[in-house]
């Protein structure tokens, strides 16, 4: 299968590390590209910024509008029926960006999965099961994708992602899209599974605010320690 289209930012002397970074329901690789300004990371840390464009597809609570999407909403419910089939097609799809940048040299233990609300579902459904180590999780203002599953696919198998995995979560607490409720359970889902969260609220709603992304960029800062 085609790899994803993409946004790239790459460094100025050869990456020794990657991110990649999925945006939210009906963006595209753009939304987040502005990022790598904001976080002002030092000349030394040399990464990759990758973020791909979710595929065009009809999405069923807006009407059946085209729009990129990870996956299809069928509901709003929070316990409401997933599109499990796009979930993992997605998934898949993280995973073939994720074995081209180890591809160009990229160690998987230096690569970061990123997202933002839908694609922060991506990335932690993604991050979990994959059965190399990764460099760490960022999940913004998201949530827990097929949280059935979760008990099989990672915290009973022995090849899922390792629970010293760094993970920053964060979440707004006056979010109407996705209530900082979806964020919590997320988060104690996972804490619960053994692995431990760098939690941060804001008083924002359903963005990214300069004081979150100075916490992302201390915590990158950790993830990639100098040499």
């Amino acid at each position: 299968m085609k790899l994803l289209d993409t946004v790239e930012i790459d460094s100025k002397e050869p990456a020794e590390g990657t991110v990649i970074w999925l945006h939210g329901l009906g963006a595209d690789g753009h939304d987040f590209e502005q990022i790598t300004m904001e976080l002002q990371l030092p000349d030394r840390l040399q990464l990759r910024f990758v973020f791909p464009h979710a595929p065009l597809r009809p999405v069923t609570v807006n009407g059946g509008m085209t729009m990129r999407a990870w996956f299809d909403i069928l509901t709003l419910e929070r316990d409401g029926l997933q599109d499990e089939p796009g979930i993992r097609e997605s998934s898949g799809q993280l995973v073939r960006l994720m074995e081209s940048e180890h591809a160009r040299g990229i160690p998987y233990d230096r690569i970061v999965l990123a997202g933002f609300s839908q694609g922060g579902a991506i990335a932690v459904h993604t991050a979990l099961r994959f059965q190399q180590a990764l460099a760490g999780l960022l999940a913004l203002s998201t949530y827990l994708p097929l949280r059935d599953t979760l008990d099989r696919e990672v915290f009973e198998n022995p090849e899922a992602q390792a629970r010293n995995l760094p993970i920053f979560m964060a979440h707004g607490l006056f979010d109407p899209v996705l209530p900082m409720t979806f964020g919590q359970s997320l988060c104690e889902a996972v804490v619960a599974g053994g692995y431990k969260v760098d939690w941060h609220d804001y008083p924002m709603a359903h963005a990214v605010c300069a004081e979150e992304i100075s916490d992302i960029r201390n915590w990158l800062l950790g993830v990639y320690p100098a040499a």
